[in-house]
């Protein structure tokens, strides 16, 4: 079925779409060499006795947090055999943190490389590899542990230039993004302010 000229054009603007609406690896061998950092959190909630067990050093399989901090390194290396369309990188740094919460940990992952292209990809897929990992080590004493939300909290480098996660409101703008215009995205005087559908920011803290 021939594509319209507006879904050619929407194609247009998704760097891995091409004019025909056909997927492609996107070419970056034009583009220099820089510093990229990627940051990505996430949660995982665990019951109390699962909890428990992770403290008293009691999980039959071995810790469950060192093991989950592995495999989120060992993801984010292997990134590109996992999401089609991802370039492989040389990583120069992967580092994961598991962080104990009122109801479980928060996982953070912080990716970095000198390359051609960013490495958000590689950080959210440590942080999806490291609470997959959590939930397979405790799934004998809580099988209903909930994974989620996972997002990108922060990004650098890179011709789009730098990210970072609002806490509340507005959706995220790119550093140097013009302000919306009057009646669009962030709210602007004389408004009624719309209930913000973003997660809460993160806070540490012993469970």
């Amino acid at each position: 079925m021939a594509k319209t000229q507006t879904e050619r054009r929407a194609a247009a603007r998704l760097s891995h779409v091409d004019a025909h609406g056909r997927v492609r690896m996107v070419d970056v061998s034009a583009k220099p060499d820089t510093t990229r950092v990627a940051i990505a959190e996430g949660e995982v909630r665990i019951n109390a006795a699962a909890r428990t067990a992770i403290r008293r050093r009691a999980v039959a399989k071995g810790d469950p947090l060192q093991t989950a901090r592995l495999a989120g390194i060992m993801a984010a290396k292997r990134t590109a055999d996992l999401i089609p369309l991802c370039h492989p990188l040389p990583l120069t740094s992967v580092e994961v943190d598991l962080t104990p919460r009122a109801t479980g940990y928060r996982i953070e992952a912080r990716v970095s490389t000198v390359g051609r292209t960013g490495v958000e990809m590689e950080a959210l897929v440590a942080v999806s590899a490291a609470a997959l990992t959590l939930y397979d080590m405790l799934k004998a004493i809580d099988r209903g542990m909930v994974i989620g939300p996972i997002h990108l909290s922060e990004k650098r480098g890179g011709r789009s230039g730098d990210y970072r996660r609002p806490a509340t409101g507005g959706g995220p703008r790119a550093t140097g993004d013009p302000e919306p215009p009057s009646g669009h995205g962030l709210p602007v005087a004389g408004r009624r302010r719309r209930r913000s559908s973003g997660s809460r920011s993160s806070i540490r803290s012993m469970p």
